[in-house]
């Protein structure tokens, strides 16, 4: 293996990235492709995502589905599910390898045979000598001395035994000094503090106490529920009439407080933006404390701007930020559980949704 100094990092942090599309600094960014992603729903600050995906000369989505952000592509690209293709998963101590069931539907592909295609056009074709991804899989198992057959007849794979103390022989664990570290020689070397701290989030009531005036509320997003997965399978209709709306969790004496009621649509606003979604109320959340479901969009609604299937009317992270000044100092992490926020009901005249009706 090559020396540490030697290795190149394929990763950058997203916000930077989405930046340069924008501003060109500190090069231009013009084209892109995103692959199983949705960014107008996964990342925070829709609206600048929005303004750095508009801003791409070439905007290029592989996906299962048309979400919001594949509506904004030139061209999108069907891929292959599960069942379309061998996958191997190498988790928690095990190997477990799963053969490809039935030919992929139509022209739909593997992410691998996409990007070694695009390889071999671009005159890449020594780095990707495994014509498919199961000769690639064989050569990841390599050192394991097994392929991906053998591993199919045996269903899955696991150590025979467990080897306790395993570090002894390795000369420690893995990190400078080979030792467990309680402080982060790593962060200290970066001129962070090497121990774990706590820093008070800048949108707080401790944080900004300006802005309690405004916004007393403490808004929280991202918890999971069932029966969707981030911002997948909201176009699937079975799940759909069982979840049809976004909702948001409120303790009962706030709601009194506020005039709303189970069920009702109201609004959530934060310095960033606002969307609707429906009340639930809800006990087991302190008073001051909202938690608003991330990943909404509405497949049913138009895919052409400004629809984009609704995505700027239940997505939460229209609400967000990822300015910088926000983020996590050393590793860029955005707040997603930390803004300040108002909430009220929002003004029907009827019993139907006050927009999709």
């Amino acid at each position: 293996m090559a020396p540490p100094e030697a290795w190149h990092s394929n990763l950058a942090h997203a916000r930077d990235v989405l930046n340069a599309a924008i501003t060109g600094k500190p090069y231009p960014v013009t084209a892109a492709i995103t692959l199983a992603s949705n960014p107008l729903l996964s990342f925070p600050n829709t609206k600048r995502v929005f303004e750095a995906l508009k801003s791409l000369q070439l905007y290029v989505v592989m996906d299962y589905y048309l979400t919001p952000s594949a509506a904004l592509a030139d061209y999108v690209f069907p891929a292959s599910s599960t069942v379309e293709q061998p996958e191997l998963w190498l988790t928690g101590g095990f190997c477990m390898a799963c053969p490809q069931g039935i030919e992929p539907l139509y022209e739909r592909r593997n992410s691998y045979d996409f990007y070694r295609g695009l390889g071999v056009r671009f005159d890449q074709e020594e780095h990707w000598p495994w014509e498919n991804v199961e000769a690639y899989y064989d050569y990841r198992l390599e050192p394991m001395g097994m392929t991906f057959r053998q591993i199919v007849e045996k269903g899955r794979w696991e150590p025979a035994r467990w080897e306790y103390k395993k570090y002894e022989k390795m000369g420690g664990f893995g990190t400078p000094t080979g030792k467990i570290e309680l402080a982060s020689t790593v962060m200290e070397k970066l001129g962070y503090d090497p121990l774990p701290y706590y820093q008070e989030p800048p949108e707080s009531p401790i944080g900004s106490p300006e802005l309690s005036e405004k916004y007393p509320l403490i808004l929280i997003t991202g918890g999971r529920f069932h029966p969707f997965f981030h911002s997948e399978h909201r176009q699937i209709d079975k799940l759909r009439k069982r979840y049809p709306w976004a909702k948001m969790q409120i303790h009962p004496d706030t709601a009194e407080g506020l005039g709303i009621a189970e069920g009702d649509w109201v609004w959530i606003e934060t310095l960033h933006g606002r969307v609707m979604q429906k009340v639930e109320i809800f006990e087991n959340i302190d008073p001051k404390v909202v938690h608003a479901q991330h990943g909404w969009w509405y497949p049913e609604m138009p895919g052409e701007e400004p629809w984009l299937h609704g995505v700027w009317i239940s997505n939460i992270n229209v609400c967000t930020s990822s300015d910088e000044a926000e983020c996590d100092e050393a590793l860029g992490s955005w707040p997603l559980r930390t803004f300040q926020c108002k909430v009220y009901k929002v003004k029907s005249y009827g019993q139907d949704h006050p927009v999709t009706g």
